[in-house]
This record gives structure tokens, sequence and C-alpha cells, in this order.
């Protein structure tokens, strides 16, 4: 089974690149975040042509997520439990399936703006729901992982120079602490390991040349149980996709099982 997990920062702007990378990567499940737009207005027709179901979750705003399945698509639950509010707004940035016996979550973890703004206030206490679907999620018989856009690098090895990132979030010690919760929860970032490339960054801002200059960041990650990491063959970040005009500013990040 091959799952995979891409912040593609506006499904209709992405569109021809989603189909593409679809038939030639050919996941069998694909977590997607940053929709930018309705569960309605998600492009339900393009994509089933190629053989997915589709479980989407979205306001028409800058998040949205989603789940694409060649697998099944069972059990789908729509937001966290107990996730919090922000501006009064329960925003769509979780949604969990079982695709073929395993089970996986679409997450796109709020990215919190700067230390003590409330945005990241809100991002603490939005990862705290998360802990609490996980343990419910977590122990069962069958393999689970969540994936997607968690805005946290887990080390300092994760941003291109640290030094940059002394008064910014996704570095900070609550955030990394949040990793680590998931960790003592069970989970293991299963993707930091040998891949193609020495910095196997997710994510680069298409300002200031950061993609050609590889100034980029990892924080497009996998978290999975023992059941689904002691299945995993073969991981990589497809920093082929992130090339060229019409990109996301993240790559796809992929995940091979043998289950």
């Amino acid at each position: 089974m091959r799952i995979a997990t891409w912040n593609v920062n506006s499904v209709a702007a992405r569109l021809p690149r989603l189909l593409s990378w679809l038939d030639s990567a050919r996941p069998d499940v694909l977590c997607l975040q940053e929709l930018k737009c309705t569960t309605e207005a998600f492009p339900h027709g393009e994509v089933t042509e190629l053989g997915y179901e589709v479980a989407a979750h979205g306001l028409g705003r800058w998040n949205g997520v989603a789940i694409l399945s060649k697998a099944g698509l069972a059990d789908v639950q729509r937001g966290l439990t107990g996730q919090p509010p922000y501006e009064d707004e329960t925003e769509p940035r979780a949604i969990g399936a079982t695709c073929d016996g395993v089970r996986v979550w679409s997450v796109y973890v709020p990215n919190g703006r700067e230390p003590g703004h409330p945005h990241y206030e809100y991002k603490l206490r939005w990862l705290e729901a998360l802990h609490t679907t996980v343990r419910e999620e977590s122990g069962k018989d069958r393999p689970f992982a969540v994936l997607g856009d968690f805005n946290i690098a887990p080390t300092d090895e994760d941003v291109w120079d640290i030094s940059l990132f002394e008064h910014s979030t996704h570095v900070t010690e609550a955030e990394r602490a949040a990793l680590a919760v998931l960790r003592d929860a069970g989970l293991a970032d299963v993707v930091p390991r040998p891949l193609k490339y020495d910095k196997p960054y997710t994510y680069w801002d298409y300002r200031q040349l950061a993609f050609p200059k590889n100034n980029g960041m990892r924080i497009d990650l996998v978290y999975a149980d023992a059941k689904f990491s002691s299945a995993v063959t073969d991981a990589y970040v497809d920093r082929e996709e992130r090339k060229g005009k019409g990109a996301s500013d993240h790559a796809p990040v992929v995940v091979d099982l043998t289950l």
C-alpha cells in the first residue's frame, strides 16, 4: 500500500498537477491539506474518474482537508474530539477514515503566526485536541497514522538555518513538546531516514528563491503506530513535484507499506 500526504495550497489552483501526480505516483491513499475550497466545491468528478473515493472537509477559506482512497473509505470522522474554535469558528483542519483496514488522519495544524499571538495559543489548544483523538485511536487492532502539515519542525536540522527562527513559530519548545506527546502515545515519525536528499525538506517559501537555494523546512510529517511503522518499506519526499510553474509550496511525502 502506498500512502501519501500533500499540502496542495489550493486544490483548484493545483488541480492539473494533482491529477497528473495521482496518475504517475499512484498512491492508494492521499491525505490533502489546505484545500481552500468548500466540501461541495472539491473536484470530486475529476478525482473519482481516476478511481478514488473522496472524503473532503472544507469551508472555502485558507484551510480544508481531504482523504482520497482507492482502498475504501469507512468510518469517516470530520474534526477532532474537543477541537477548539478560532474566532468562534471550528475550522476544517482534520479528517479521519479507515482505508482497507488502515486508519489514517489528514491534519492541517494551525500555523500559529508568532509566539504570543492568539493564533499561537489556538495552535497549542488544537494540538491538545489532536492528542485526545490520537489516544482514542491508538491501541486498536489496525495500523494507524496521522499525516499532514504539522507546521512544526521536529528538530533544528529540519530548518535550513535555525538562527533565523529565534523568535518564530514552528520551532518553539511548546510546539515540539506537542510532538513529544505523540511519541509518548506510541507514534513514531516514520520518514526521518536516509532519503534521496541530505536535507529532506517538505516546504519552501515562494519568496527569495527559497526552493533553488534549498532554504526549506520539514514540517509535513507522518506519525504512526508500531503496526504501521513496522510495515514501512520506503519513504520519500517527492521534491520534483515542487519544481516548475504552478507548484504548491509543499512537496508530497510518500510512504510505502507491506501489510
